[in-house]
């Protein structure tokens, strides 16, 4: 029996992606492609500023870890829509222990190979640090011209395995390699092996593969579990580069908000005015890092009392307090997290102004809490608590006294303010979030730390506990916090205006 002929209509689902664009594949396009190219530019590229420290980190990592395999993964790009990805972001520990930022190494891994230790008391190192990557193909590949996801005609030019060894310190082997090393030496008795878990999916099948192999399937997720754990706690204390870093990041947001503020008037003669202060801010953190730390909340009106209103789809009318929560993320990855609640007329009314005194009590509160000796992380919730039930017990809003409502059984006036206080802050907005919470909640504060401090009051339209006058209104103030050596803490934040008079006059003076 003859095979059928395939009609056009039966073309093979797998082949369908291509017919968006025809490629050549002429032999004798194969070779005029392959030729005519200049010279690859001489030399290596300088030693980033991070590698020292991220080389001081993985030492860190791999004290906690001896005679273990650990695998952290960059990540895989995401699909967008079909055969269109999400701009690649790599996995923060991948960042943390790498110095690399941006979106350059999509599919890499690297690897802590365990070393034989020394002699005991001795500091030689525990783990061999290698970067399997993938490098730039040659010019006469058909990678070169034909691969949509590593090709440099597609997606520019990537790095060689020596240039990415000199500019991150790290020795750097191909991808290809990886899955032989994974496996080398597991299994009882051996090397054991742990992967940062819900990183990559395709590492994290090729290391399920060798565990099963190697008969060191039991108890994997809660090893992996115990790495995600550790490499969150590692970043609590942040380095001198690290601190920069969030620095830099924090002057670009304060760029951010002057010109949103100077834009305000455009964005109430705009439909869907939040959008102008989204897309205003965007554009700084593009053009100053890598784009945005998190979705830009830009809140008009009673919208602000949705926490994680990020539709930004609103009217901003004159008259209303809009909550801007934004942050540039650098390149490097580290990120601002700041909060103003701005007056859209550029003057608070007297119920925007008492709700706004309020908030800034609580915050100014907890900033001197901070600053105090001894000081665990929780206690920093706790001084913003004590500041806004009194305010609320004061207004009449509370059943009870504000020491009733403090206690465990109340916590009635958590009903206008259902979040914490404080998270810490650096590669990621909430950074540190796999952390114990003896290292979290429960730890003093250390030199090193970074958090918010972002105390907030929401009074929803609908809610009849609150009273008339100030229903609508929704202010939240948050700034960035460092540790510093000394114990004494420093608003990183500090140059966007605070109290409400000082507000009023920046706008002013930007407004002209």
């Amino acid at each position: 029996m003859s095979e059928p002929q395939t009609s056009p209509t039966e073309q093979p689902l797998s082949e369908r992606g291509n017919n968006r664009s025809q490629r050549p594949t002429s032999q004798a396009f194969r070779e005029f492609i392959a030729e005519g190219w200049g010279p690859r530019p001489d030399g290596l590229p300088e030693r980033a500023a991070a590698a020292d420290y991220a080389a001081q980190r993985r030492a860190a990592l791999g004290r906690l870890f001896p005679g273990e395999r650990l695998v952290i993964p960059a990540g895989e790009l995401k699909v967008r829509s079909n055969d269109d990805d999400y701009r690649f972001r790599p996995h923060s520990a991948f960042a943390h222990l790498t110095g690399l930022g941006t979106d350059q190494e999509p599919d890499a891994v690297l690897v802590l190979h365990p070393v034989t230790p020394g002699a005991p008391g001795d500091d030689s190192p525990t783990h061999e640090a290698v970067l399997y990557f993938r490098p730039r193909a040659g010019q006469d590949t058909e990678e070169f011209y034909a691969d949509s996801r590593y090709g440099e005609l597609w997606v520019g030019v990537r790095p060689s395995l020596e240039e990415i060894s000199a500019h991150t310190g790290l020795r750097a082997e191909h991808i290809d390699s990886f899955g032989d090393a994974l496996a080398k030496d597991v299994g009882a008795g051996q090397v054991q092996l742990r992967v940062v878990p819900q990183s990559d999916v395709a590492v994290e099948a090729q290391v399920a593969a060798v565990r099963e192999q190697s008969g060191l399937t039991a108890a994997a997720a809660e090893t992996d579990a115990d790495l995600a754990e550790a490499l969150s706690e590692l970043r609590l204390y942040k380095d001198d580069y690290e601190v920069g870093q969030v620095r830099e990041a924090v002057a670009a947001t304060a760029k951010g908000f002057e010109d949103v503020v100077r834009n305000l008037p455009r964005a109430v003669d705009h439909p869907r005015g939040e959008r102008v202060i989204e897309g205003v801010f965007g554009a700084r953190a593009r053009a100053e890092g890598n784009g945005l730390g998190y979705e830009t909340i830009a809140a008009a009106g009673n919208h602000g009392n949705t926490l994680h209103w990020i539709n930004n789809d609103g009217a901003v009318r004159p008259g209303q307090l809009v909550l801007i929560d934004a942050g540039v993320e650098v390149d490097s990855l580290y990120t601002a997290d700041v909060t103003r609640t701005l007056p859209v007329d550029g003057v608070f009314t007297a119920a925007q102004r008492k709700v706004y005194e309020a908030v800034l009590e609580a915050a100014d509160a907890t900033f001197a809490r901070a600053g105090q000796p001894g000081v665990r992380f929780k206690d920093l919730h706790a001084a913003a608590m004590e500041v806004l039930a009194t305010r609320l017990a004061e207004w009449g809003m509370l059943p009870g006294t504000a020491e009733e409502s403090l206690s465990p059984e109340g916590q009635y006036h958590r009903r206008w303010m259902v979040h914490g206080t404080s998270h810490h802050l650096g590669l990621d907005v909430h950074d540190c979030a796999q952390a114990s919470r003896e290292m979290y909640l429960d730890a003093e504060l250390k030199p090193g730390m970074i958090f918010t401090i972002e105390p907030g009051l929401y009074f929803r339209e609908d809610d009849l506990k609150v009273p008339a006058e100030l229903r609508g209104i929704a202010v939240r103030i948050e700034d960035d916090i460092l540790v510093r050596e000394d114990g004494t803490v420093e608003n990183l934040s500090a140059a966007l205006p605070r109290t409400p008079d000082a507000v009023e006059a920046w706008m002013a003076e930007l407004r002209g």
